[in-house]
């Protein structure tokens, strides 16, 4: 019985195995053309009428030939094969919105930014306080610099490099704390931080190097 049943499995297995190679297509035989790969109409072309007009090649012009090739190319007429054997591979699908490349158009590089790594000028400042809640530079609208070391206050004009002394405050008013340009960039406001947080603010006239009002809060 175990016999019968394994010719009887061995039999149902051959009849799959023919029954897929009838309905594969790519299964076929090597001198059998596949007739859904085939294009018929090009191929009654090749046979019957592809080769008139190649006797007559000589006298036609290169630009004729040249339009030739360029129709030949463009509606996949340069096959030298008729019958076909295999089925084609799938193209890639291409993007319906994708611009072609001829089209697009390379944007130009941004270019960098150069950055120097050494300093153009060095200022030396010696008895900067170092607080962290204190607006010690403050530059003007006329190119000029209010630094303020511990009491005094120094202006830089970087238009030509000269460097002079705004003012000397007392000690017991206590250090400079604050400096701010007007915006005409004529007069600038020193702000003042005495033992008991006393701020004071002097209005100074940078042309004439002399204060002119002071007020205190």
């Amino acid at each position: 019985m175990d016999a019968g049943f394994s010719s009887r499995l061995s039999r149902l297995r051959l009849q799959e195995q023919i029954h897929q190679k009838r309905n594969s297509r790519e299964n076929l035989d090597r001198f059998i053309p596949n007739r859904a790969a085939m294009d018929f109409d090009y191929a009654h072309y090749m046979l019957m009428g592809g080769k008139v007009g190649k006797d007559d090649s000589e006298t036609s012009s290169p630009a004729k030939e040249a339009y030739r090739k360029q129709l030949a190319e463009i509606f996949n007429m340069n096959r030298g094969r008729i019958l076909a054997f295999k089925n084609k591979p799938s193209t890639p699908a291409e993007g319906i919105f994708e611009e072609p490349s001829s089209v697009r158009r390379v944007k130009p590089s941004k270019p960098q930014r150069y950055i120097p790594q050494t300093s153009e000028k060095t200022l030396d400042a010696p008895g900067l306080l170092d607080d962290y809640y204190a607006n010690l530079l403050d530059w003007g609208k006329t190119n000029v610099l209010a630094i303020a070391l511990e009491s005094s206050v120094y202006l830089y004009d970087a238009s030509d490099g000269s460097t002079s002394e705004l003012g000397n405050f007392y000690d017991e008013d206590g250090p400079v704390t604050s400096v701010s340009w007007a915006p005409d960039g004529q007069h600038i406001a020193v702000g003042l931080n005495n033992s008991n947080v006393q701020l004071c603010c002097g209005l100074w006239d940078t042309l004439a190097n002399k204060q002119v009002s002071i007020s205190a809060a």
